[in-house]
């Protein structure tokens, strides 16, 4: 695709990284039929071709406009297409740089504003979130009924196991996932345990830095990110020999730290570090031997979602199935794998028409095959599904902790 940045992006060190991302585009439109926004509203500018020219249009200088800016919204930001893609286009980067560009040439309207100002404010602040979903976990009974269905109900942890190993390996506990389903690290460090390894957070690291990055608050979710690699370098320094993900939406943000941390002198080479050591739970358990694990008890027949920012992101499609096959699980069958749940971090907030829809194809995906639970790799996912789900929704290395 020919480009022709104006001055004010192309002199950029974004500009420019967009323009490398524009240049792979060859415009085949095979994206399109993976990609959920265009599935339900077949509008060209509703899927990744169509915005790619949309975006290519605000760095060639034409003006900008709140219509332009609806379609960008509407993009889950899945990668769906990336993984479809034949010439390699890094779509989720390039809507990550408009966007941004974007907020600061077309100011939004106040309440828009304001919705995404407290979305960066409380979500990733984890003790502002953990007092509002407790309060709202308090008066959930008497919530109205549209209220009460977002609101999970409050989950307790078992404890973490109380012996230590040679081998360590640090997880992140994050902003949402510590309150709304504090058993997921506690089940994950437990079924390390097993297998003689010891999982430890560092407690100050907080969120990943996603939220406020994909909001367009790109500085302050770097801020984020050098605030977790200084929590975690004394034990990476000590020998931890990995970071492991248990929500893949983090992990996503998390392997790309070094990408994103590059040009900066104080944080590039342990940004590039962190990135190196990331690794999601199933494909670090995929590399160990699972024979500990092995389920004594039927879950029943479960079927697994797979996380956008899982496949697309991370490309570790079908890690998890291999593991939970492997540890005796019974996996279901589903369809539309590669669709998206319609959590997409904020987007069921800002875009709550859509994400519904997305919602409701993924539940009929997921029980063609009337399974007993749904279990998935992301806590957005998890928390989404559960809204709606007729079955239990969790975690999936809360099968292998039972």
């Amino acid at each position: 695709m020919q480009t022709n940045l104006v001055q004010q992006f192309a002199n950029t060190a974004e500009g420019q990284e967009a323009e490398s991302i524009l240049r792979a585009c060859v415009h085949c439109g095979f994206c399109t039929a993976t990609c959920p926004t265009y599935q339900e509203l077949n509008d060209e500018r509703d899927g990744p071709r169509g915005r790619i020219y949309l975006m290519k249009m605000f760095l060639e200088g034409q003006e900008i406009t709140e219509k332009t800016r609806d379609h960008l919204d509407r993009c889950l930001t899945c990668r769906s297409c990336e993984t479809t893609c034949p010439s390699g286009v890094q779509y989720g980067r390039l809507v990550d740089i408009s966007r941004g560009l974007i907020e600061k040439e077309l100011p939004r309207a106040p309440k828009d504003k304001w919705l995404r100002w407290a979305l960066a404010r409380v979500i990733p602040n984890r003790r502002l979130f953990g007092f509002l979903l407790k309060l709202g976990q308090t008066f959930r009974p008497i919530l109205p009924g549209a209220l009460r269905t977002k609101v999970p109900p409050a989950k307790t942890a078992r404890p973490w196991p109380a012996g230590s190993h040679n081998r360590v390996v640090l997880a992140l506990a994050g902003c949402v996932q510590p309150s709304a389903t504090p058993n997921t690290n506690a089940a994950a460090a437990r079924v390390l345990d097993r297998l003689g390894i010891t999982m430890v957070e560092a407690p100050e690291a907080g969120c990943c830095g996603a939220v406020n990055y994909h909001l367009s608050e790109h500085e302050k979710g770097l801020e984020r990110m050098r605030q977790n690699i200084d929590a975690w370098w004394p034990a990476i320094e000590a020998g931890a020999e990995a970071i492991i993900m248990t929500a893949s939406g983090c992990g996503a943000m998390v392997q790309d730290y070094g990408h994103l941390l590059k040009d900066d002198p104080a944080y590039a080479a342990r940004a590039a570090k962190v990135s190196e050591l990331c690794i999601d739970l199933g494909a670090f358990l995929l590399k160990q031997d699972l024979e500990p694990l092995k389920v004594a008890q039927s879950p029943g027949k479960v079927a697994f979602h797979c996380p956008c920012t899982l496949q697309h992101a991370m490309k570790q499609s079908g890690v998890v199935e291999q593991v939970l096959t492997r540890a005796g699980v019974e996996l279901a069958q589903t369809k539309d794998k590669h669709l998206c749940c319609g959590s997409a971090g904020t987007y069921s907030v800002t875009q709550p028409e859509m994400s519904q829809k997305l919602l409701a194809n993924k539940l009929k995906a997921l029980t063609i095959d009337n399974p007993d639970r749904i279990v998935t790799a992301n806590i957005g996912c998890q928390m989404h599904l559960e809204t709606k789900a007729q079955v239990p929704v969790q975690h999936w290395i809360e099968l292998l902790d039972r």
